[in-house]
């Protein structure tokens, strides 16, 4: 039979991990071979297990304890004394050495002490592993056993919701039906883990992915030219910040291939909602200051006033025409302080999610208009935590439907 490793040894090498560790060092430390330790973190998808959390005391021997045994075994002790030094009661004692050597453990008769009368064939780590195996309880996951809750998340996984929204929505979509519950937790498991694959393998693809290793950066010594007339963030009024008013957005260029393409990205603060502006062709004049305005202007010009109060940019020069586009818009526009990403948060958030469609290093002038269109639907049709797992489409809709009154404005009747 062959049992699984051993639950304290993978214990370490996930604290090993979580120190720093890289899976080789990690591997090495525990006298494993470096495939070895690979096997393990493929096998629980990169996060250690929940079987693996710090055990308390219980009824069960660990393998400190089963190494005292042993040690009180080669000095000949009796098992009452045995069982004295690990605080443990005889019992215990007797059922494992009974369980895990094939010979009586007993002394010479009338030499209290003495050696025993055949070899002892006592192992810890043989006994450790065989109570790890005996205590495994597996169980069917759970959305291997619920084909309906299964279908409604792979339904959603392929509309590249998170395993979070997933699990924050359902309980808004099916409110009183528990069945229909699950952690996001469960959904990367059933994803990742080997053995708990209730979920489709291919699914993983419509999962964000998260930052790509190489970003673009400035050759040494080239510097942003100063853009004329600019008007600081620090002058932007302060009751933007709370995201209570609509109308105020934050934008930037995500850009391809050497910085040869871009795609102009623009984020209501108040409900997450996204413009695209398709900048097409390649070469700095595809995303420069013309092309930028002529694309900024068409995409506000299609906005209800209500919609139109202010917009905030990073100094990048393509804004060098931020004159023109205020009076064709009547946006009020500022910029943020050099190197200061946060100061547009939920700009740069946006750009993170869009890198699952518009990944870096590529050329993204080959995307038409449309499918620009069809990615800002996918985006505002995602549940957001902070909209109380509403989609960003569902809070413009009922701004705009409802009648919208200002914090701190006192209604009459």
């Amino acid at each position: 039979m062959r049992f699984p490793p051993r639950r304290d040894h993978q214990r370490e090498f996930w604290r090993l991990i979580r120190a720093g560790c890289l899976v080789a060092e990690a591997a090495a430390c525990l006298g494993l071979s470096e495939t070895a330790g690979r096997v393990w973190f493929r096998q629980a998808g990169g996060m250690p297990p929940l079987s693996l959390v710090e055990p308390v005391r219980t009824r069960c021997l660990n393998i400190g304890e089963r190494e005292q045994i042993l040690a009180g075994i080669t000095g000949g002790q009796s098992v009452r004394a045995i069982a004295a030094g690990i605080e443990r009661a005889p019992s215990t004692v007797s059922r494992e050495l009974a369980a895990n050597m094939r010979h009586k453990y007993t002394r010479k008769p009338g030499s209290p002490g003495g050696p025993r009368t055949r070899p002892w064939d006592y192992s810890p780590h043989r006994a450790q592993t065989r109570a790890d195996a005996e205590a495994a309880r597996p169980k069917v996951a759970k959305l291997a056993g619920h084909d309906r809750l299964r279908a409604e998340v792979q339904d959603r996984l392929s509309e590249e919701h998170s395993p979070e929204q997933i699990s924050a929505r359902l309980e808004v979509d099916f409110p009183n039906d528990p069945e229909m519950r699950v952690s996001h937790e469960t959904i990367y498991q059933s994803l990742y883990v080997q053995g708990r694959g209730a979920l489709r393998r291919d699914l993983t693809v419509r999962l964000r992915t998260g930052r790509a290793l190489r970003r673009p950066r400035r050759q040494g010594g080239q510097r942003r030219g100063r853009i004329t007339g600019m008007v600081n963030i620090s002058e932007r009024p302060p009751e933007i910040e709370d995201r209570a008013v609509p109308g105020h957005w934050e934008g930037d260029l995500i850009t391809g291939t050497e910085n040869k393409t871009a795609i102009g990205t623009l984020v209501e603060r108040m409900t997450g909602f996204t413009l695209l502006l398709h900048l097409p062709g390649t070469g700095p004049g595809n995303h420069g200051a013309d092309a930028v305005a002529e694309a900024m202007i068409t995409a506000i010009s299609l906005l209800p006033e209500t919609l139109k109060k202010t917009l905030t940019w990073d100094q990048g020069i393509e804004m060098s025409n931020h004159i023109a586009i205020a009076a064709a818009t009547e946006l009020d526009i500022y910029f943020c302080d050099p190197h200061s990403p946060w100061q547009r948060g939920t700009n740069e958030n946006t750009n993170g999610l869009l890198r699952q469609y518009f990944p870096k290093g590529t050329d993204l002038a080959i995307y038409a208009p449309d499918y620009l269109e069809h990615v800002a639907r996918k985006l505002n049709n995602r549940p957001r935590k902070r909209l109380d797992w509403r989609t960003p489409a569902e809070a413009l809709d009922k701004l705009l439907s409802e009648p919208f009154h200002p914090p701190g404005v006192a209604l009459t009747g």
